[in-house]
């Protein structure tokens, strides 16, 4: 397993983009609290977002040096902090950045006044920041873990895709996919289960041409189990949607990928439009120390490159994680594989 890639801060669920032909990364910063571990996810107390930056990655290439010299990676600082958005209370969480038209967004969820995860916006000129948010929460909107995709169309159509069970609150919505739908009574480490109980999806909409607004009714992501054709069993922890999302394209086909949450893997799941249905394919990343697994998949300078997170740098404290990346690859049949397959 690679080195971490930053070590100066504490950093987590690292979502990457190549924007100019440089790649910037943009994470949660995970800080020092007294607030004991729990399921509710409050020990993961952060509030503030730093954008980094690097121009290679050729250190951690397959085959590469062991004694090659790391990347130099730019902390580009504070871009965006708590206090800067009316409507947060608190925890900055999972962020996401999108350019579209030549403007750069910064989507991220925190706590509402009311205690309610929301997903917010920011935009900026820059990639590397800084962000001016909007007043309030993208309408709409609730959960945590935005992921943003432009598609490679002519109108460059944009999705944002969310969610995420047990602290970030998605299996309070089960009634629909509205801000109103919010059941309190299903906050906590809780989610469906049962004989014939299906997973609750992730979710998803399309960005309007502003990028601060859904053009269209938040729907539910399907994912589908491929031996049966049918939505996963809630029961079925090792494949089931729990957090995380990412959406990236490759050849023509669309993979959405995410965590299993409690049994810790990064699973992914292909489809042939952004909208869905998906089908369950495989794992891209086995447990790794610590608790939560958070990603992105991002093509540069001619690779494909898996970033996440783990503890090791702090010694296994589950909320001081460390961004890592390493290199993944693709078989003939389209399926990501962690080792380069033979010619």
């Amino acid at each position: 397993m690679s080195p971490p890639l930053i070590t100066h801060l504490y950093t987590a669920d690292p979502s990457a983009h190549v924007f100019n032909g440089k790649l910037y990364i943009y994470p949660s910063h995970d800080r020092e609290t007294d607030i004991q571990f729990n399921d509710n996810g409050d020990q993961y107390d952060m509030a503030d977002y730093h954008v980094f930056s690097l121009e290679s990655l050729d250190a951690y290439a397959d085959g590469a040096n062991s004694s090659a010299e790391p990347p130099k990676v730019t902390d580009h600082g504070v871009v965006l902090k708590t206090e800067d958005v009316p409507w947060v209370s608190k925890q900055l969480w999972a962020p996401d950045a999108a350019c579209r038209k030549g403007k750069y967004y910064l989507y991220f969820p925190a706590r509402d006044k009311n205690d309610m995860f929301r997903i917010g916006v920011a935009a900026g000129d820059s990639p590397a920041g800084p962000f001016v948010p909007d007043p309030e929460p993208i309408p709409g909107s609730f959960s945590i873990d935005p992921a943003s995709f432009v598609d490679d169309d002519a109108d460059e159509s944009a999705y944002l895709y969310f969610g995420g069970l047990w602290g970030g609150q998605l299996q309070c919505y089960q009634a629909g996919n509205t801000p109103d739908a919010f059941d309190a009574s299903w906050l906590g480490p809780k989610e469906p289960s049962g004989p014939g109980t299906k997973a609750l999806f992730p979710k998803v909409a399309k960005l309007a041409d502003d990028m601060r607004s859904f053009d269209d009714p938040v729907r539910d992501l399907v994912i589908l189990a491929p031996e049966t054709g049918e939505p996963i069993d809630a029961d079925d922890h090792d494949r089931r949607f729990f957090e995380a999302a990412w959406m990236h394209k490759r050849g023509g086909v669309y993979y959405f990928s995410y965590s299993t949450g409690d049994s810790h893997y990064l699973a992914y799941a292909t489809g042939s439009s952004p909208l869905g249905p998906f089908t369950y394919a495989g794992r891209m990343l086995e447990p790794v120390l610590g608790w939560t697994t958070h990603h992105s998949v991002v093509e540069f300078q001619g690779r494909w490159w898996l970033f996440h997170h783990d503890c090791e740098l702090s010694g296994g404290v589950n909320h001081l994680r460390s961004v890592k990346v390493k290199e993944i690859f693709y078989d003939g049949e389209g399926r990501i594989v962690t080792e380069k397959p033979d010619e």
